[in-house]
């Protein structure tokens, strides 16, 4: 979603390619012709969903693509995007619905472009991934048992990456990224952006919280690569009808591996609950059926559940805020950017008004009912 950890001086390192010159990247760099380009909704970097035009040379290959065009910022991290891009290609072997990564005429994943503005001459990594089927999840109403499933998927995702080795995988630990969930202090120089109100109050409180509970506990928490962003943008799904005429969905996709790094996986399942509840009716209710996933591969520690709480919170805090600071940033894109403050404000306060106990009590009890079959 981000990247860096966001200055003013990065307002200028969104890129902003024409369709056209979009279209002239993926046949310089790909050696593939468009049909057609149409960009899609990104938060700090540049996507186009690109058809491809088959030719006699091109018989084969996918029909539809991602072109993705890295903020002048993320540009600066090669390894990293390697890594990531590495990583897409190794779940997808594994069985995982991820894009695959489609190849430079030179028989690389990426490729650095420079771009003369007349005053600098700015570089951008650009990528083709293919284009995955299905709609965002946030586009349907999300049961138990498709909660369940997205819990499930998250443990089995970070479990798989256990098993993943590259010699640039140090990339991945991202100290001072602010997606990162360690990096919630550094919220502190971004509070601006949301003046002096409840919503102010609650995040100084959540980040105090988190330096004096979350941060002294880290050394017990188990470490793994997470995903990072498993958002309801993030996760696609396609639905199909059961025996009886019902809708059954499955997830057909699993999108922006951007933000991954280093962490524990007790932050990928709460940011993972955190994203699940934005669309939710009975968004308090969503983390025990995601946890129940979840712990159906992956059973947390006693202190990684007593830390779940504070952390689901955390991640509600670095969502707003730092969407509030973007905007002022990147007004033009407010719709995007403002998709988790529609409703994220009010589960935020919701959370913090019940207190940890009671919203505990609703997640541990939903997640016990799954171990004796009886699900609520």
């Amino acid at each position: 979603m981000s990247s860096g950890d966001g200055q003013q001086s990065q307002a200028l390192t969104k890129p902003s390619f024409s369709e056209i010159q979009a279209s002239a990247l993926v046949e310089s760099v790909f050696g593939l012709k468009v049909s057609k380009i149409q960009p899609l909704p990104s938060y700090d970097d540049q996507n186009f969903h690109v058809c491809i035009a088959r030719t006699k040379v091109t018989t084969d290959g996918p029909n539809e693509c991602v072109l993705k065009i890295s903020n002048t910022e993320s540009s600066k991290t090669p390894d990293l995007i390697e890594v990531q891009s590495h990583i897409i290609m190794f779940l997808r072997a594994a069985g995982f619905p991820t894009a695959s990564v489609c190849r430079t005429k030179g028989d690389n994943i990426t490729s650095l472009v420079s771009v003369d503005s007349g005053s600098e001459v700015k570089s951008y990594l650009v990528r083709l991934l293919t284009y995955l089927p299905g709609r965002p999840i946030a586009e349907i109403p999300i049961g138990p048992q498709l909660l369940y499933e997205i819990g499930k998927l998250a443990a089995k995702l970070d479990k798989t990456l256990e098993k993943f080795h590259h010699p640039k995988l140090s990339s991945l630990h991202r100290e001072n990224f602010i997606w990162n969930l360690k990096s919630v202090p550094l919220l502190e120089k971004y509070l601006f952006a949301l003046g002096q109100n409840r919503n102010r109050e609650i995040v100084e409180q959540v980040i105090q919280l988190f330096k004096d509970e979350v941060m002294t506990s880290l050394g017990h928490f188990r470490e793994c690569i997470i995903h990072g962003d498993l958002n309801d943008h993030n996760i696609l799904i396609e639905s199909s009808k059961s025996a009886f005429g019902e809708a059954v969905y499955q997830v057909s996709g699993i999108l922006d591996f951007d933000d991954m790094s280093y962490g524990y996986y007790v932050f990928e399942v709460a940011i993972t609950i955190m994203y699940m509840m934005i669309e939710s009716k009975t968004p308090i209710q969503v983390g025990g059926h995601v946890l129940a996933g979840f712990e159906s591969v992956v059973p947390l520690t006693p202190v990684e559940r007593g830390a779940l709480f504070l952390l689901v919170c955390s991640r509600f805090c670095q969502s707003l805020v730092l969407a509030a600071y973007s905007c002022q940033l990147y007004p033009e894109n407010e719709e995007y950017l403002m998709i988790t403050a529609k409703t994220g404000w009010k589960h935020l306060q919701q959370m913090f008004d019940m207190g940890q106990k009671a919203v505990e009590e609703i997640w541990f009890e939903t997640a016990k009912s799954y171990e004796s079959g009886i699900s609520m």
